[in-house]
């Protein structure tokens, strides 16, 4: 059994999974499966992958069948002692990989981990570590009193900016852009929630990881640089955008809704869906098709 099975999924990412690909195995120094399982490109990705990592598992689907489909699809090609998920527009700047499995050594209760991830300008991405995604959380997030107040418990409950950047923290959940699960993890939970066809899923297996008893940790010292937004989700921006607010809306349904009055639901639902609507003028109206937060530019 290899020690690492590193899954990728891409959507017209040419030009940027070749960099992470070849960040992983420059910095890696364990034993590791690479597989790269691609949503239906039209940029001829999985032909660029096998021409200059022939070493590379590629799986081509003939339509996008999602990102939680697609990872689990990747899972399932080849056991290991630990699983990882990356983004194809991360790279790695040091032996991540081998960091956060030396932290999973060490601590036998951790299911999950994330490194530090940093923008491509050096600040702090830190949707890599997060909360719940509680409607207050959710709200003081998009309403900006987190921003406002970074360093404040009772607004940042989101992205934690509260939380030391240098310290190993236990948090709640953490970004699919690197994460690293524990086989055991998925021997007892399963693999990734499938109607989630596109984000929030990350989030909703580490809801599902920490009920089953395991923690969820952000480890600073392993550092991974992502891009973020320079995929499929720019070239189809508006049903980016339907995925990413339908995933909250799951999200909720599944794990939240029982915490709250029937009454509340509705409210939920309706914000929600008014945001969806903000957000499809936004991009209506905007040169730049970004879903989600918006990255620093790299050029």
């Amino acid at each position: 059994m290899k020690e690492l099975s590193v899954c990728i999924v891409t959507l017209d990412g040419r030009d940027k999974i070749l960099p992470c690909l070849a960040s992983l195995f420059e910095k890696t120094r364990l034993d590791m499966h690479v597989v790269v399982v691609d949503n239906a490109s039209e940029d001829g990705t999985p032909e660029a992958i096998r021409a200059a990592f022939p070493q590379v598992q590629v799986i081509v689907n003939t339509q996008n069948v999602g990102y939680a489909r697609a990872v689990n699809q990747g899972i399932q090609a080849c056991p290991a002692r630990y699983h990882v998920l990356i983004n194809p527009d991360a790279v790695l700047h040091n032996d991540a990989l081998g960091l956060l499995r030396d932290f999973m050594e060490a601590n036998p209760q951790a299911g999950i981990c994330s490194p530090r991830v940093l923008n491509s300008d050096g600040s702090m991405q830190y949707q890599c570590r997060r909360g719940e995604a509680r409607p207050g959380e959710v709200f003081a997030y998009f309403l900006g009193l987190s921003h406002l107040f970074p360093k404040d418990p009772r607004f940042t409950g989101y992205l934690l900016t509260h939380l030391d950047d240098n310290q190993v923290n236990e948090v709640k959940a953490v970004s699919g852009s690197t994460m690293l699960i524990r086989r055991e993890v998925i021997e007892q939970i399963g693999c990734l929630d499938e109607q989630f066809f596109a984000y929030q899923e990350d989030a909703d297996y580490c809801f599902t990881a920490r009920q089953a008893g395991w923690k969820i940790f952000y480890v600073p010292d392993p550092v991974v640089i992502h891009i973020g937004g320079h995929g499929g989700s720019r070239k189809r921006p508006y049903f980016a955008i339907y995925h990413w607010h339908r995933s909250y809306f799951l999200y909720y349904r599944k794990n939240l809704a029982r915490d709250y009055p029937f009454w509340f639901h509705p409210f939920y639902y309706f914000v929600m869906l008014v945001k969806l609507g903000l957000s499809l003028l936004g991009a209506f109206l905007s040169p730049e098709k970004v879903v989600g937060t918006k990255k620093p530019d790299p050029t």
